[in-house]
């Protein structure tokens, strides 16, 4: 075991903060997935389909880790152009989960993969490269808007119609990458102005075309946030799992609200969490979150080339940003979104990118170091 940790390379605080939010998404899952093998009559085993998914991810990060963080810059204009079509393919012959087309049925193995997910990893390594190759001259036109703007709002207009969240979620991790990056803010503010101008054709798209854009339910989620009605089942079952933790919670194992929340495993295993752990295990979880992002700024002060400082800057924004926003929506401090929390909740698709993400980072910080 020594030995296998003396080759783990890069930050080893982001190490230990992979590890911990590994243990709290184990415990978090077993406890939020109890109700639902005893209604599947036991037929699936969720926390050992789960532990599997994690340690195949951690694999990943393992192996994402070990190649030079400047491989993926060369990737990435295959990625980007892997992804487009991808996407395309998604929206007009996904398989439908929820109401939503988001999935791509694998043949064979009777598994699905997420698009989207493989779509934010490749815009953000994308972004990077451009930002960080042109950075000198990254002031006219031509330099902004063909290389960075069009495949930002390709990718996000893509993704928005079955997936708005996570399409708005990239879309801001992108603006806030090109502004750290020293982009003319002029560009900025076009690439905003094509951004609202693509939502609102899509809103306007949806009234013809509405098994493909859910404008209906964009609607009416923002309507139960607005009046604070109980039309969003999940948000009130979420704030009495969150009143029933307390301050140090009810014990590991011992949610009360699993048998009522739905997905619980997935979008609101947060609240599970609040509820076992308390404020206190609510609290844990942030600031490990947080933690990440800090050494991931960290990286950005000592990296000697501007695409690995570009890099863990953007997948840190991506991974963070979500977990705050997944948050948020628990305490119904946003309306509901349908984002997951990153490491911890119950998911194939999701948990394998995100390790990935997690990986490139840490490829970042070992080369870094090496320096």
């Amino acid at each position: 075991m020594g030995a296998f940790l003396r080759t783990l390379g890069g930050d080893k605080v982001i190490w230990l903060v992979v590890a911990l939010l590994s243990m709290f998404s184990i415990l978090a899952v077993y406890s939020a997935t109890g109700t639902l093998e005893f209604k599947n009559n036991y037929s699936t085993n969720y926390v050992m389909r789960h532990m599997t998914l994690l340690f195949g991810g951690l694999l990943l990060m393992y192996l994402a880790h070990y190649l030079h963080y400047m491989k993926y810059s060369a990737w990435a204009p295959i990625m980007i152009t892997v992804a487009v079509p991808l996407l395309i393919f998604t929206l007009l012959f996904g398989v439908e989960i929820n109401n939503a087309r988001r999935w791509i049925a694998i043949p064979g193995i009777g598994m699905t993969f997420q698009a989207s997910d493989f779509a934010k990893l490749a815009l953000i390594t994308y972004v990077a490269r451009m930002i960080s190759s042109k950075q000198e001259y990254i002031t006219d036109f031509k330099s902004a808007f063909l290389p960075i703007i069009i495949p930002v709002v390709v990718i996000c207009g893509l993704i928005a119609p079955a997936d708005l969240s996570t399409a708005m979620l990239l879309f801001l991790t992108c603006i806030l990458l090109m502004f750290m990056g020293r982009v003319a803010t002029k560009y900025i503010l076009v690439l905003l102005g094509l951004g609202i101008a693509t939502f609102g054709l899509l809103v306007v798209l949806g009234d013809v075309f509405p098994d493909f854009i859910r404008v209906d339910t964009w609607a009416e989620r923002l309507y139960n946030f607005r009046t604070n009605t109980d039309g969003e089942f999940q948000v009130q079952q979420g704030k009495m799992a969150i009143a029933e933790g307390g301050f140090i919670g009810v014990g590991p194992g011992n949610s009360f609200q699993r048998n009522y929340l739905p997905s619980a495993y997935a979008d609101f295993i947060y609240a599970i969490i609040v509820e076992e752990y308390g404020l206190l295990g609510g609290l844990a979880v942030l600031m490990l979150y947080i933690l990440l992002f800090i050494r991931c700024v960290r990286l950005v002060t000592v990296s000697s080339k501007a695409f690995g400082a570009m890099l863990a800057l953007g997948l840190s924004l991506l991974l963070v940003l979500q977990a705050l926003i997944n948050m948020a929506v628990v305490v119904h401090l946003v309306p509901v979104t349908g984002l997951t929390l990153p490491m911890i909740s119950m998911g194939g698709t999701s948990m394998m990118f995100t390790c990935i993400s997690i990986g490139m980072i840490l490829s970042v910080s070992k080369y870094v170091q090496k320096l």
